[in-house]
């Protein structure tokens, strides 16, 4: 059974124009899904609609097998959802690890497993654990921001750019941690402005092109598409 159906999501931000236009997502258990397009395809908006922070207009998004086309972004975390958005996504003035600890606001068991899992899949989290998270690197501001998210133990975790503004070199190793994440049987969904790097990580991909599916296949399919890599990827 699909793990994630987000199926023909259609609206926007407020009383505005629709943004979304009958744009669908699945995500299998312990699969990556990428979403790229051009700027201004809805790419962030598609993830947010997932997360539940626009109404949605029509359509309907199932996680797990159950409608949660009407929860709250709160509530779709109890169900099993984890976001990481593109910016604001740490306590710059906490430190690291009481960050993770803030991450696990809705746990009542012990969690102290959990951050030990985070600072086995991130060293350089466990590294700067005692120091503010504003002090540290985009690359590990970003392992942080990814690593809260992980306290709640999410089943789909959701990143919205998460390579944004860090070096390839950073970008290759977020992405390796990206894998090692979903190997665990975590479901990934994400959004990247770096379209070939991230299909060539990814099961599956979406390209979006004004708020509707252009393209859906695998990360694989879709790079060897002549024509998605002359119109997306710069040939």
């Amino acid at each position: 059974m699909t793990f994630l159906h987000a199926n023909e999501m259609r609206g926007g931000y407020g009383n505005g124009a629709d943004i979304l236009h009958g744009c669908t997502l699945t995500v299998q258990k312990g699969e990556i899904a990428v979403i790229v397009g051009p700027n201004g395809a809805g790419k962030s908006t598609a993830m947010k609609a997932v997360f539940g922070m626009l109404n949605l207009r029509e359509g309907h998004v199932h996680l797990d097998g159950e409608d949660i086309t009407d929860l709250s972004p709160q509530e779709r975390v109890h169900k099993g959802m984890g976001f990481v958005p593109q910016t604001h996504n740490i306590f710059p003035t906490m430190t690291v690890r009481e960050n993770l600890e803030m991450g696990a606001f809705i746990r009542k068991d012990d969690f102290e497993p959990t951050i030990e899992q985070v600072y086995e899949l991130f060293p350089a989290v466990y590294e700067k654990r005692h120091q503010n998270a504003g002090e540290l690197s985009g690359g590990q501001r970003q392992q942080v921001a990814v690593g809260r998210a992980l306290m709640t133990k999410p089943k789909l975790l959701m990143l919205d750019e998460p390579t944004a503004g860090v070096s390839p070199i950073v970008m290759d190793e977020l992405f390796d941690r990206i894998i090692e994440v979903a190997k665990t049987g975590i479901s990934i969904l994400m959004v990247e402005q770096n379209a070939r790097q991230a299909l060539e990580i990814a099961d599956k991909g979406y390209v979006l092109v004004q708020g509707a599916n252009a393209y859906t296949d695998t990360g694989a399919n879709l790079l060897a598409d002549a024509e998605v890599r002359r119109t997306f990827l710069g040939g």
